[in-house]
């Protein structure tokens, strides 16, 4: 819009707005810059088609990673948004189906994106004109089986899925229906390689060794073409996926696309007193509670200043309820300010939409006819939605990873954008409000996934053995455990033991599908239905550990919009009855838990405390939840409790744990007493807990802890982080690698804050078991600085 501010004048308005007094932390414009193209021949009826998508040149980086592709490297293109990375793969790919009709699986994590991809690709197919042996489609679950059979009929050169698929559809038949495709199978594309991580992430890296296992068989020796946002360990973690040497990859993550210039606020919401005034003055004087207005609601009055000054607006958030409950109140509030148009172009954009819904909102978004979306991390991948004047970040979404893929969706030319990253309480945001330089500077987080946890292997070694023969020398895709994980699903029935004429062989015993008797996305096997009481629908199903924390009697859940309270959990059936309900308030569980270490694996001294060692180990945590607290949201306070009678649960998986040296549990003592000691080592672990993302790639939730004044393991009180997944996914494992940093900025961070006792911005967690107390932030930050330089 001509009559519109420009963006460096918006920042200035929205500075001195009385209600938004002093939420600017951090503000910096950051140049934009200009294309570096390289030349690449290119088989003249592909230039042709790639010209009339208006694409006559490459950036330097495509052009360098179709050229590793070309020289037969595995490839990781690590680039950020709207960079071009498609390209890299689609030249080789249509040049091979072109040449002599070679083979290319592309493999993208959501159903959307796989959408997208093949629409794009399809057209461009189609630009080659009559004879090219080009053909594209997607395979996923969502098609019918007459629409699969006509693509296995019709068998494309160029196929688009998703693990899921693979794993079910398309290895389990890969000798009776796919033989022609794995047989010139010569690329595999892995899409948005950072996202396979944790438990997913361990399960796609071993459905793709069953795969590099199924092309052996067939003869075939596809390269990898892997592409991924920046992360601190691109070519280490496409190699942990991909199941292929580090040295076999070749990387290209020097973005030479052209890019607009970006003005990025970082913002913090206004901080409550300790007497509930809001912000500014106020606050100030009556002392901080580190209690802050919510991030949904503030980023939600940026939306509407933005959209109502003519700035088309993308916000991200990270809940699909909070997408549709704040785009709703946000066409509301467009209303009442008397910008109509407007409020009719503002919608919300999340998985569960249908296709013809997605599509919609993504034209207009290219067409302008859409002005504002609240979206889910569902528009941070590869769906193309053109360039928009501002993209508000609701909350730190986790990882800078992810905040500046998001932040790459804005961005018109050579016109400024605006990026506002709006801070919710937590330690992570508070901590990276406080320490810009940490979010701009800072080392890019590292990729994690396991394929060697011992709780996952059997069941993909058993999916292998019904997909084709197990052979001993099949250890070479499965690892070193392979041949007792073989030994065992032997004794126990699930595979035959053959002698050939060519040696040993293995088969599953043909008794059901190995495949679909697990899932991709967890590792539990067990799952409790919610049921509505009022329709008798299963609304959804939860797995055994979440629904005893999320699901238990008086439990109040929230889906799709409606407020449900748990009537009743009948664990001999797996059901929860779930009420409809007005509550205005929240639940939170109480729990006792207890850790035995069952195997040191590892340890080391630290620097600064040689007499201190870190240990990683195999333990066992066994938790029971003991009662659940109503809370009131508002206020964040306890408003009643109430016991349950659950059963225990065990978790055998991997920690790192460290003892308090003796002569600074006696300084602690003396500062604190029993209490001081007891919340300072229990601060200490919450620190240590919410800084885990600042390294890794996960999220808080990934990762458990405790902290005991005495363990019996040690004789010494002690402190365990825990990677909360059976067998663990590799997290504990990387921050026992980077522990002195890891325990560095847990202190930094917790005597920065300003609170008087400990607060959500340092040392309170909502996952708190014991309701967050003991807790106290100067013992904390004692034993933290002992441990460091």
């Amino acid at each position: 819009m001509d009559d519109r501010p420009t963006v460096a004048d918006l920042v200035e308005d929205l500075r001195e707005r009385p209600h938004y007094v002093d939420q600017i932390r951090d503000h910096r414009r950051i140049e934009g810059r200009s294309p570096t193209y390289a030349d690449v021949d290119l088989e003249p009826r592909l230039a042709g088609a790639l010209s009339e998508a208006g694409i006559d040149r490459l950036y330097a980086h495509q052009a360098a990673a179709i050229e590793a592709v070309r020289d037969g490297d595995d490839v990781v293109l690590a680039t950020p948004t709207a960079s071009g990375k498609s390209l890299a793969y689609t030249v080789p790919a249509f040049e091979r189906a072109m040449d002599h009709g070679g083979r290319t699986l592309y493999l993208g994590p959501q159903n959307a994106l796989v959408a997208d991809q093949e629409e794009t690709l399809s057209e461009l197919a189609h630009g080659l004109g009559f004879g090219s042996r080009v053909s594209v489609a997607q395979y996923t679950g969502r098609q019918s089986k007459s629409e699969k059979r006509e693509i296995r009929d019709r068998g494309p050169t160029v196929l688009l899925s998703n693990p899921d698929m693979l794993h079910y559809g398309l290895l389990p038949h890969a000798h009776r229906l796919w033989e022609w495709f794995f047989e010139s199978l010569e690329t595999v594309v892995i899409d948005e390689v950072h996202g396979y991580r944790g438990v997913f992430g361990s399960h796609v890296a071993l459905v793709l060794r069953r795969l590099n296992r199924i092309c052996e068989r067939f003869d075939s020796d596809p390269q990898y073409v892997c592409c991924s946002a920046t992360i601190g360990n691109p070519i280490e973690h496409a190699a942990r996926v991909t199941g292929r040497e580090a040295d076999a990859f070749r990387l290209v993550d020097e973005d030479t696309s052209a890019t607009g210039p970006k003005h990025w606020l970082l913002w913090n919401p206004p901080e409550y007193g300790t007497d509930g005034s809001d912000g500014g003055g106020a606050a100030a004087a009556s002392g901080g509670s580190g209690r802050r207005r919510s991030s949904h609601v503030e980023t939600k009055n940026l939306f509407v200043d933005l959209v109502a000054e003519g700035f088309q607006t993308l916000a991200f958030t990270r809940a699909r309820q909070a997408a549709e409950r704040y785009a709703k109140e946000s066409a509301s509030d467009l209303r009442e300010r008397g910008h109509h148009d407007a409020a009719t172009s503002v919608t919300a954009y999340q998985s569960t939409l249908r296709n013809e819904r997605r599509r919609e909102i993504e034209a207009g978004l290219h067409d302008g006819s859409v002005r504002g979306v609240w979206s889910t991390n569902a528009l941070e991948l590869g769906v193309d939605v053109g360039e928009l004047d501002a993209v508000l970040i609701d909350g730190y979404p986790g990882t800078r990873m992810s905040a500046f893929q998001q932040a790459g969706r804005a961005g018109r030319g050579d016109d400024d954008a605006l990026v506002i990253l709006v801070g919710g309480e937590d330690q992570l945001d508070q901590y990276l409000l406080s320490h810009p330089e940490e979010f701009w500077e800072g080392e890019p987080e590292r990729a994690v996934c396991d394929p060697e946890n011992e709780e996952l292997l059997p069941d993909h070694v058993a999916c292998a053995a019904a997909e084709n023969w197990l052979r001993v020398d099949d250890d070479a895709h499965f690892g070193e455990g392979f041949s007792e994980v073989v030994a065992n699903l032997t004794e126990s029935g699930r595979l035959d033991r053959r002698e050939t004429d060519r040696g040993i062989r293995w088969l599953h015993d043909g008794d059901g599908s190995p495949q679909h008797e697990m899932s991709l996305r967890t590792i539990e096997r067990r799952e409790i239905d919610l049921v509505d009481s009022r329709s008798g629908e299963v609304i959804a199903s939860l797995s055994f550990s979440d629904a005893l924390r999320d699901a238990h009697e008086g439990a109040i859940y929230h889906h799709q919009g409606t407020t449900y309270e748990v009537a009743e959990l009948d664990l001999d059936r797996d059901v929860a009855t779930l009420q409809r309900t007005w509550a205005d308030y929240y639940t939170r569980v109480l729990h006792d838990k207890t850790i035995t270490v069952e195997e040191d694996l590892r340890e080391k001294s630290l620097s600064a405390r040689p007499d201190t060692e870190i240990r990683f180990a195999e333990v066992t945590m066994r938790k029971r939840i003991t009662g659940f607290e109503r809370r009131d949201p508002r206020r964040g306070e306890a408003i009643g409790t109430q016991a349950l009678d659950l059963p225990e649960t065990t978790l055998r998986t991997k920690a790192l744990y460290f003892t308090v040296p003796r002569d600074v549990e006696v300084e602690m003592r003396e500062m604190g007493g029993e209490y001081g000691f007891n919340g300072g080592i229990h601060a200490a672990e919450h620190g240590m807990i919410s800084l885990f993302p600042l390294s890794f790639l996960c999220d808080r939730g990934d990762i458990g802890g405790l902290s005991t004044p005495h363990h019996p393991h040690t004789g010494q009180s002690t402190i365990f982080v825990y990677d909360g997944y059976p067998g663990g996914v590799g997290l504990t494992e990387s921050g026992y690698d980077e522990i002195e940093g890891l325990l560095a900025h847990t202190g930094e961070m917790i005597a920065d804050c300003d609170c008087a006792d400990g607060c959500p911005a340092c040392v309170q967690s909502p996952h708190c078991g014991n309701a967050n107390d003991p807790l106290a932030k100067d013992e904390a930050v004692r034993l933290l600085d002992s441990l460091t330089d």
